[in-house]
Parts: structure tokens; sequence; C-alpha cells
């Protein structure tokens, strides 16, 4: 050995290097829906076992909380920006955020269906209520000729080691996806891929939330314009005013503390001409 990076380290490693900011405590990637469809494609050329994650400010409120959580962050080969109050904090420091690095399943659904049908891509979504992921599937495979789509609930002891995670793991791997769909809602998702990454087969992992609720109408997904002008929260703690009242009023002020030290180190850079923003 001559001590190199792998092909893949080594790409992975110089992309980080010009994507890849900190912020609020966590790592995020600055890429554009495009991109994340072009490094989805990229992992499946070459079948190995990829993570997509996404943060938002519930997750990086959750990231010192959650020891677990951060394993599965320190995992993920892409983290997208989930979040356009966060996007408009980082330009505020100086970061080169833009809206249209805002990426969440709601953002680039027709994107990503596209090239699934396109391409063939197999995609299994394991989450929701009994029901869901079989009309929210053939609406999507009416609409979009050659996905192939599978799945199953999310209805089922989840337990590492348990029977009915066992069973969960086996359909999945009979399956084979090109791309595993992970909706159990955050941070159950995330923790629940970091328990059985080792289990899963080699295949693009995305947690994805409901998803597949907005494809089925159980859920209504937020017009593109709340999204643009940062106001998801608003419409989600609308549609659910006691579930996500803590999560949109009480969680933020637990960030302030890192947001006071992200200005900090902001102004302390802006003194220090040169000095790199972006963090690998």
């Amino acid at each position: 050995m001559d001590g190199s990076l792998p092909v893949e380290a080594a790409y992975r490693a110089a992309r980080r290097t010009t994507e890849r900011i900190h912020i609020l405590g966590g790592d995020i990637d600055l890429v554009r829906p495009q991109e994340v469809m072009h490094h989805i494609g990229r992992f499946i050329a070459a079948k190995t076992k990829a993570i997509i994650a996404n943060h938002n400010s519930h997750s990086l409120y959750l990231l010192k909380r959650r020891p677990e959580l951060a394993s599965f962050f320190a995992k993920a080969d892409l983290i997208e920006m989930d979040s356009t109050p966060v996007i408009f904090f980082a330009r505020l420091l100086g970061m080169p955020a833009r809206t249209f690095h805002r990426c969440s399943y709601v953002d680039f659904r027709p994107l990503f269906w596209s090239m699934v049908g396109a391409n063939r891509y197999r995609v299994f979504y394991i989450g929701g209520a009994p029901g869901v992921v079989e009309t929210a599937s053939e609406r999507l495979m009416a609409k979009y000729p050659g996905a192939v789509i599978g799945g199953r609930d999310g209805y089922f002891d989840a337990t590492p080691g348990s029977a009915g995670n066992s069973a969960a793991l086996e359909e999945i791997a009979a399956f084979a996806p090109d791309i595993l769909f992970v909706g159990m809602g955050m941070p159950r998702q995330e923790l629940w891929i970091e328990a059985n990454l080792e289990a899963l087969p080699n295949c693009v992992i995305m947690p994805v939330g409901a998803a597949f609720d907005y494809e089925a109408d159980v859920q209504v997904a937020p017009p593109p314009w709340m999204s643009d002008a940062g106001l998801v929260w608003a419409f989600r703690l609308a549609q659910e005013p006691r579930r996500m009242f803590a999560r949109y009023l009480l969680e933020p002020w637990a960030l302030l503390p890192l947001a006071i030290k992200d200005i900090a180190e902001a102004i302390a850079r802006r003194r220090a001409p040169g000095e790199v923003i972006s963090r690998a």
C-alpha cells in the first residue's frame, strides 16, 4: 500500500472541502437537488452502501442529546440542508449557502422519481401506516413508468434482534433495492438505520420522513412558496400544533448558544481574511 486514499474516499474528501460547512454544531453539504441526484446515481453505479442524510433545526437540536444520532451523521456520505432558516443563518455568517441548497423530499420529488423511472431503479420504502406504501407505490409507478417500488409499513418491533425487525430486514434484502427510503420520523428513522446499517444491503439509504404520506395524500405537502420563504415550520405547526409546538417554538432557543458561538467565529474569520470557512 502506498498510503493514498481509495478513490471513493479521496473523492469524498475533496468534495467535502468545498461543499461542507459546519453550523450550529453539525456538518452540512451545500448541494442542489440536481447534485443529490448525481450522487445517488454515482453510488448506485458503484454498488456501494451510502447514506444520504439531512439536517434541520430539529436534528441539530437532537445532535448533542443523542450520541447515537451523532454517530449516524458521522457515517453519512452526504448531508443535505433541509431548513431555509438555517440557510439564512449560514448566509448571515458569510457562508456560501443559497436557497437553492435546500434539499428535502418535498423539494426534489419530481426530479427524483423521473430519474428513478428513467433508470428503472428499485426503491423500497419502510415506514408509515398500513396501506400507505401500497397506495403511494401504485400512484408513483403509474406516473413514472419504469420505477420499481416495494415496501412495508413501519408498524413492527424495531428492536435489534427482534423477530419483527429481522423480518423487515429480510424483506428489504429480498427486494434488493437500489434505494432504501426509511420513513419513520426523526430521529427514529436515523437511529434505525444506525442500528441496522451492517445488515442492510448495498444501496443508497435515505431517511425521508413522511415522503409516502405525501404521495398517498395522508399528509399535505407545503406549497413551494412556503419552502422558499422558510415558512415550512409555520405550515406544519398549523397542521399539527400539539405535536410541533415544542419543535418549532421551544427547541430553537436551545440552539442559541451554538448560534452565538458561530457568530463569534464568523466575526473572527472576517478579521483574518483568507481563512477557509468550510470544514471537511
